[in-house]
């Protein structure tokens, strides 16, 4: 009976979660971000923190949207919690910073309490960075408790030791060429109707979605349709970021990972055309067989992602279906997009796009 509920309520339940789970705003995205970021600026604390670093030798890995559970069917982060823990161990040992960028628990659909018990081996590798002060973290709308519950001070010493404070926002700021380039990281669900603390939706999810959820094992948190669409939150974020002197927007909220302001589908299509400008049929035909894989024809990419700038970034997250998570990496002067997968019994490390930062410099500063 399981089985034949999951196969006819598949599809419904993830369309109605694609349309009433989000409902970003334009106007209020805007004002959100732009507000975020101006406290920030102006030394407010609570809302985060100015982090200057050197181009060369700065370090930083930014996951989002782990969304851990209690280890139930609803759990979407356990298939990933391997990939997790060794990506972990690798930057800890390399020397990074781990900005923890919002949704690390799944507060929505679980208590505090089962979380904790739950999830130890995870807490124990973030809470590594802590004495290096290495560690950042950043709520975002599925742990909205750890910005607005009184307890949530000790409920953090409880499982990293120590008092760990939270923020909105975080922004890195760094010298290319002698010109300061500012990389703003929040969760990005400003500015959101509903994530940005609807009750009712608090209500739907924690008494009624989860258990659902749970008894059909269906993972809301994964993009309900062809992740190689841009979301309109995306969009938005983009548009505000596209807007802004000298920076570079980093989120993660939608589960999508961007680079350069493109998906993965985009990027490819702009390859194509370059190619084609060049005359190289052989990597024409290359690409034209990946973008077919997809299932993607011609005329679903607006031109604009030829003109897009490259402002805006997309952690993706640690909760795919497959155990795979991505982030973004900083150092040695470059910005990356990152996968870690089980690849047999090896935990591998990809590097899915890259770009200098003295490029994205150059790049963003051009009207």
């Amino acid at each position: 009976m399981q089985q034949f509920l999951r196969r006819i309520l598949l599809k419904p339940v993830l369309r109605l979660s694609e349309r009433y789970s989000s409902k970003p705003d334009r106007q209020r995205v805007f004002a959100a971000l732009s507000d975020l970021l101006s406290r920030i600026l102006n030394g407010e604390h609570k809302k985060g923190l100015v982090v200057p670093f050197d181009i060369e030798t700065g370090k930083f890995i930014i996951f989002s949207d782990q969304h851990k559970g209690t280890r139930n069917g609803a759990d979407d982060f356990v298939t990933n919690e391997p990939a997790y823990l060794a990506a972990l161990g690798h930057y800890y040992n390399a020397g990074f910073h781990l900005i923890a960028l919002g949704d690390c628990e799944e507060l929505w659909e679980n208590t505090w309490l089962g979380v904790k018990g739950a999830q130890q081996p995870s807490f124990d590798k973030e809470k590594q960075f802590i004495p290096k002060n290495a560690f950042i973290k950043i709520f975002g709308n599925h742990d909205l408790m750890w910005d607005n519950d009184p307890l949530a001070a000790v409920y953090l010493k409880s499982v990293y030791g120590e008092t760990v404070p939270i923020y909105e926002g975080v922004v890195l700021q760094t010298m290319v060429g002698g010109k300061r380039i500012q990389v703003f990281c929040t969760h990005g669900h400003q500015g959101d109707e509903v994530s940005d603390g609807n009750w009712f939706s608090k209500f739907f999810v924690s008494k009624i979605w989860a258990p659902l959820q749970a008894y059909l094992k269906i993972n809301p948190n994964t993009p309900a349709y062809d992740a190689n669409l841009k979301t309109a939150h995306n969009a938005m974020m983009y548009s505000w970021s596209a807007q802004q002197q000298d920076l570079l927007l980093i989120t993660g909220h939608t589960h999508q990972p961007l680079f350069e302001s493109l998906t993965h589908v985009e990027r490819l299509y702009r390859q194509l055309l370059f190619a084609r400008q060049q005359g190289d049929e052989s990597m024409a035909q290359t690409l034209q067989e990946e973008i077919l894989k997809r299932k993607f024809t011609y005329d679903k990419i607006s031109d604009d992602y030829l003109v897009l700038r490259p402002t805006y970034f997309n952690a993706g997250c640690c909760c795919f279906d497959g155990g795979e998570i991505t982030g973004i990496e900083i150092s040695e002067g470059v910005l990356r997009l990152i996968e870690w997968r089980q690849q047999g019994t090896q935990i591998t490390r990809i590097v899915l796009e890259e770009a200098e930062l003295s490029e994205l410099a150059e790049a963003i500063s051009k009207k």
